[in-house]
């Protein structure tokens, strides 16, 4: 049925900005909560700076696009249900998450949600093991990169401003500490709103719209509008749990931080690959705090945080599986 297949279509496109947009304000810690809690910025100015460069970043590649909507399964075995089916196992655990504070992974998310629709529909066998086997590994190992980043980046500002006094260090890290902010929101706007463009490419060309996978400027513009405007509504509890909770921060801390996560996040969203960015800044700031002393660290809330790490890809798989086979009799597979 026509109707039916367009309806879908038009859900999935509305989920997947839906999606996004849940996406910019779940993950607007990512970009700002360390120059927030250093006080570089005030909240409400931190999120707008982050909007902005969120859409920017959103705006320059679609590399990371191409991996999401080729790499996990075979085109054939992707129909609007499978599509709409994924999002929303990403959408609800996301939603999950965002309630209780955890700053989970937005891409672990819609990975997870499309791998198990993908199985609802046709089984284990119609995934791209050796695609989603290159995706898991660099979401795995990121955050590893990310944190002995931070480490090392910091341990070479102290050893580079030894002689400085503490007070004047710190003014001047808070005003380069902007600056490291927004090339970390410009970096998340690279990575994240890829996914969204991804499945939404993934859907026109299962739908027929499009013959081969290539991204539409007006699916790269309502993507990067979408995490732009989600980011502008902001994530007052992750921003809690990544820029209070976690470690505490001084701006020399927060600049490392963010430096180290932007480097990571940029070179691999340069090469195509999707990295977590949620896990990449909070695995650099536990690199950060852990040259201050094992103790400046929350243990409770690392373990809360390696916790959602851990279960984001089977929770919002499973939950995108029942999504499948509960709408798919209704309608359509």
């Amino acid at each position: 049925m026509p109707e039916v297949t367009l309806v879908l279509l038009v859900a999935v496109i509305g989920a997947a900005l839906l999606f996004d947009y849940i996406n910019g304000f779940h993950d607007t810690a990512n970009a700002i909560a360390t120059c927030v809690s250093t006080r570089a910025l005030t909240v409400r100015t931190a999120i707008f700076m982050a909007a902005g460069l969120n859409f920017l970043g959103a705006m320059i590649s679609t590399k990371v696009a191409a991996t999401i909507g080729k790499g996990i399964v075979d085109a054939n075995n992707i129909t609007q249900m499978v599509v709409l089916a994924g999002i929303l196992g990403a959408i609800i655990w996301n939603l999950v998450t965002w309630y209780y504070g955890l700053p989970s992974s937005s891409s672990h998310a819609i990975i997870g949600g499309l791998v198990g629709s993908v199985v609802a529909h046709a089984g284990s066998g119609a995934l791209h093991w050796a695609g989603l086997k290159k995706i898991i590994t660099v979401l795995v190992v990121s955050p590893i990169i990310g944190a002995f980043f931070g480490f090392m980046f910091m341990v070479g500002m102290m050893w580079a401003f030894r002689n400085r006094a503490p007070y004047n260090l710190n003014k001047s890290f808070r005003k380069l500490q902007i600056l490291s902010a927004a090339v970390m929101a410009f970096s998340h706007g690279t990575a994240d709103a890829q996914k969204s463009m991804g499945v939404i490419t993934m859907a026109l060309v299962s739908y027929g719209s499009l013959a081969t996978f290539e991204v539409p400027n007006w699916v790269k513009l309502s993507c990067a509008i979408a995490m732009g405007l989600g980011t502008a509504a902001g994530g007052w509890r992750i921003i809690k749990t990544v820029g209070h909770d976690f470690v505490k921060l001084q701006p020399v801390h927060g600049f490392c931080v963010e430096t180290a996560s932007a480097g990571v996040i940029l070179g691999a969203s340069a090469m195509g690959l999707p990295t977590s960015t949620t896990h990449v800044i909070t695995s650099s700031i536990l690199g950060v705090g852990l040259t201050k002393r094992i103790s400046a660290v929350n243990w409770g809330v690392a373990y809360r945080i390696v916790t959602a790490w851990v279960i984001t890809i089977p929770a919002s798989g499973f939950v995108g599986f029942v999504s499948y086979m509960v709408l798919s009799p209704f309608l359509g597979k």
